[in-house]
């Protein structure tokens, strides 16, 4: 399952990867209840609430490699088949598909579940 995984940065870049995938779920969570309130149309609010489950996984930092991949297709489909502004979907398109590349960070329960143990010696 460790493969899953690049790293479990800890220090300044684990806390700048909890920051960004705080922004991005937070982004997630308003973007799918914003859509939730002003649209009627299932077709237009299937992939925001999609995205918006994926933004608890992120949040949490849990299967985030998979979140983050799910993110990026969930937001490149709804920039190519909404008629809004398609520039903010490929902006949390690109932060989903860097937490795939990087990695969750140690405050997340992925380092909890997955990381490395340390043996006491």
């Amino acid at each position: 399952m460790q493969r899953l995984f690049t790293t479990f940065a800890h220090g300044w870049p684990g806390f700048g990867l909890l920051i960004q995938r705080l922004i991005i779920a937070i982004a997630l969570l308003y973007r799918g209840t914003a859509t939730l309130t002003e649209t009627a149309a299932a077709a237009q609010i299937a992939p925001h609430m999609a995205g918006a489950v994926v933004g608890v996984f992120i949040l949490a930092g849990f299967w985030t490699p998979v979140a983050g991949a799910l993110v990026a297709a969930v937001e490149l489909w709804i920039a190519f088949a909404d008629t809004g502004d398609a520039w903010k979907s490929i902006f949390l398109a690109v932060l989903g598909a860097t937490l795939v590349m990087i990695g969750p960070g140690a405050w997340s329960i992925d380092a909890r579940l997955f990381g490395r143990k340390h043996l006491p010696g």
